[in-house]
């Protein structure tokens, strides 16, 4: 077989390898064909890798077949230990992994060339030096190595805030999760920038070294690392599906470096919809992409009322069979689920609920806020998990303007994703953020395991609200009781 012929079919096989990235995508867009996207991207992947790998040009297969055995041993353990709670981690983890991949693959190819530029045939009569680094690959190179470190060191600091961890500093405990904000940020961050873009000049002028390559490494993952750690927890869903974005952009560089149709393809496929998807984020939060990564959620300024003010005298308890008695009548049943279902793994005991009230005569649904938990999806990717019909997930939009009819609203572990301040305090952190109105339901019951704030940091008055009861309990066991309560009344 020429090598024409197998230029062909590798030409073909990243043609296939497209489509199927394609097809992929679009069977994510809908939970019913989302496992079967699933697949068809994976096939995509496996093809494109194979084509690659297959065309010729590997020094060393025994490099090649290790590092497929690690990365697969890799994938499959953390796809299996990993608890679903921990997943926006670990996608904020492969956001950074692949920009990590991006900028190791270009920086090895710009090394790679510079030798190559530098060997001559001593046995040629006029014996000249190839040609230097082309302008485009150096320029394709510095923007890889530039997204992909910022990318990587943005996406361990996301998962470290998603982890909430945390850390002592002068004798008090930093948690990772809050907005850390340094003084004179903006001017930090902006001087950081311009270097970036200046060492990214001096690639291109310079192509005969690849220091400043490497020197460009360091000062985008400085970048990466002052342009997250601002950012609060609960702009989290809107700051991994950026990321995302920027891994998808990084690759695609990668793709131009290294010439390699599919790479180009799949990271502009990554990058397009990484952006698509944030500014959908950034809709449901009423919030601007610059409002996010200049800004912070959950900085009051401390005029607000406080817990006290809000909650004293007015908050009303109850217990599971108190909560059993309100569904002995009812018609209509709405779950608002929120980060506190995946922390205490009750997806499948709310299911339990829902399928015990469903047999009772009720009509059980499921209110979903885009960037309730911690990542796009989380919501439904529990519920599916625990074999709840996709049509009973209802999104913000399509079930608010019915709440008023709905008997009782549980909301479990959701805080400011049902805050009625984002309606009604325009000084508020959330002011404007669009919400799942539960406090127009006929009765609300909460279960949280206290009164702590959410992420913005700021009381719900929900809480206290005169049709509002509070189920003070770990998410798992409050709907364990609530089952044994209803089967028992």
């Amino acid at each position: 077989m020429t090598d024409s012929h197998i230029e062909t079919i590798r030409n073909l096989a990243y043609l296939l390898a497209s489509v199927l990235f394609i097809f992929g995508l679009k069977g994510l867009t809908h939970p019913r064909k989302a496992v079967r996207g699933m697949q068809m991207g994976a096939l995509g992947m496996f093809v494109a890798v194979l084509a690659t790998v297959m065309a010729g040009g590997i020094l060393s297969w025994t490099w090649v077949v290790a590092g497929l055995l690690i990365g697969s041993i890799i994938g499959v353990l953390m796809a299996t230990k990993i608890p679903l709670t921990d997943i926006p981690q670990m996608v904020a983890m492969f956001n950074g992994f692949g920009g990590a991949a991006s900028f190791l693959v270009a920086g090895s190819e710009l090394v790679v060339r510079i030798a190559a530029s530098k060997v001559v045939d001593p046995s040629l009569p006029d014996a000249v030096p190839p040609p230097a680094v082309p302008l485009s690959s150096l320029v394709a190179i510095a923007t890889s190595g530039m997204i992909g470190s910022l990318t990587l060191w943005g996406s361990l600091i996301a998962a470290g805030k998603l982890h909430e961890f945390s850390f002592n500093w002068r004798g008090k405990k930093v948690w990772m999760s809050n907005a850390l904000i340094l003084p004179g940020r903006h001017a930090i961050t902006g001087v950081c920038f311009a270097a970036c873009l200046m060492v990214c000049a001096l690639i291109v002028m310079n192509p005969g070294t690849a220091v400043w390559y490497w020197v460009l490494i360091v000062l985008a993952a400085v970048f990466g690392v002052l342009i997250t750690i601002p950012i609060g927890g609960a702009d989290m869903p809107v700051v991994i599906a950026l990321l995302n974005s920027y891994s998808g952009l990084a690759a695609c560089a990668t793709g131009f470096v290294i010439d390699n149709t599919v790479l180009i393809v799949a990271g502009a496929l990554v990058g397009a919809s990484g952006l698509i998807l944030t500014n959908i984020m950034c809709r449901a939060m009423n919030r601007s992409l610059s409002a996010v990564m200049f800004a912070t959620l959950g900085q009051a300024g401390g005029d607000g009322p406080t817990e006290d003010e809000v909650y004293a005298g007015k908050v009303k308890s109850t217990s599971a069979e108190e909560v059993a008695m309100l569904f002995d009548s009812v018609r209509r049943v709405v779950i608002v689920p929120g980060y506190g279902m995946a922390v205490s793994q009750a997806q499948h005991a709310v299911r339990d609920l829902a399928n015990l009230l469903e047999a009772r005569g009720a009509e059980v649904e499921f209110a979903i806020h885009p960037v309730a938990g911690r990542m796009p999806g989380h919501m439904n990717v529990l519920l599916a998990e625990a074999d709840v019909p996709y049509d009973k997930l209802k999104e913000m939009d399509e079930i608010n303007p019915t709440l008023e009819t709905v008997d009782v609203a549980l909301v479990v572990g959701a805080n400011d994703v049902v805050n009625p301040v984002a309606r009604t305090d325009p000084s508020s952190p959330i002011a404007g953020m669009p919400i799942i109105d539960v406090d127009k339901c006929r009765t609300v019951v909460v279960i949280k395991r206290s009164l702590s704030p959410g992420f913005a940091g700021i009381p719900n008055p929900l809480f206290a609200a005169d049709n509002t009861l509070m189920f003070f309990n770990d998410g798992k066991k409050a709907f364990m009781e609530l089952v044994t309560a209803v089967k028992d009344s």
